[in-house]
């Protein structure tokens, strides 16, 4: 029997917004070839729930494979498969454990102000490096700005799971008209050891509202609605340079809007004795259709 596809939509902050997440909560016995068939038919990244590897203690596992290969990690997608085992029932309260290739993913559920299930996943300590001084011509190339249109900070490449570039843009306008060169995409990316050029800029820095670009580096598709991996770096690049406090009080990440897909990712630092120990990604999702 095929398996069932559902289509959730993930992050939408507006009509027609969120990152669509093609989602099998049975993928079991499904191949590798199988699993990318439904990723490069949907063009979406998209999520693959199977059991638990042995002794791994986890609820559940995940794959994520995009039209042109498999992701080790997908926020979004997660966030949409946790979404709909939950609504389906298949979860043992309001918590979660999920194996993943870049490592154990904690996940947790609630119920919203309006009722709305909002889900959380974990995601480890951000690696930040400044990208070679070298390297950043190219990239405002394939951007097509220049050094003018930059703010006053580093290039950076950043991780929690996988590397984005946080390329620091003077302001949301300059953001919004972006026109990059598609063709040197993966090129530029391969020589700064990224997955997708991630530029920023602040929109309401008091609120910790930031906007921001995911251009991938060869998913299939040029650009990304909704990032949560991205986000999640990003917010570790902010916090290293000084642009938002190591605390508890939620970062909004708006993407999205320049392709008519507006999305916000939440973003918290988790803390131990007041030091940041990773963060948890998090928003909304909804069922948008199933396929069979």
């Amino acid at each position: 029997m095929s398996p069932t596809v559902q289509l959730v939509n993930v992050f939408a902050a507006g009509p027609g917004g969120g990152n669509p997440a093609p989602t099998v909560v049975d993928a079991a016995g499904m191949s590798d070839a199988d699993m990318q068939d439904i990723a490069r038919s949907s063009g979406h990244e998209s999520g693959f729930v199977l059991p638990a590897p042995e002794g791994s203690g986890c609820d559940y596992a995940l794959r994520f494979w995009v039209p042109n290969h498999e992701m080790s990690m997908c926020g979004h997608a997660t966030v949409g498969a946790v979404w709909l085992l939950d609504s389906l029932g298949k979860l043992d309260g309001d918590s979660a454990s999920l194996w993943t290739k870049s490592g154990v993913v904690d996940a947790r559920i609630a119920d919203s102000a309006t009722g709305e299930r909002l889900v959380e996943i974990t995601q480890p300590p951000g690696r930040v490096e400044p990208v070679p001084d070298d390297a950043v011509p190219e990239i405002l190339s394939v951007l097509g700005i220049t050094a003018a249109d930059l703010a006053p900070l580093p290039i950076q490449n950043a991780a929690t799971s996988r590397v984005k570039t946080l390329v620091p843009i003077a302001n949301v306008d300059v953001l919004d008209t972006l026109g990059p060169d598609f063709t040197r995409m993966e090129q530029v990316n391969d020589r700064i050891g990224s997955t997708g050029l991630y530029p920023y800029a602040p929109s309401d820095r008091d609120n910790q509202v930031f906007d921001a670009r995911q251009f991938p580096r060869s998913s299939g598709y040029p650009e990304d609605a909704a990032t949560g991996i991205a986000a999640a770096a990003l917010s570790f690049g902010l916090l290293a340079n000084g642009l938002v406090e190591p605390t508890d009080r939620p970062l909004r990440i708006r993407q999205g809007r320049a392709m008519g897909r507006p999305s916000a990712i939440s973003v918290r630092f988790a803390l131990a004795d007041s030091q940041v120990t990773g963060c948890w990604l998090g928003g909304s999702a909804f069922l948008e259709a199933a396929d069979s």
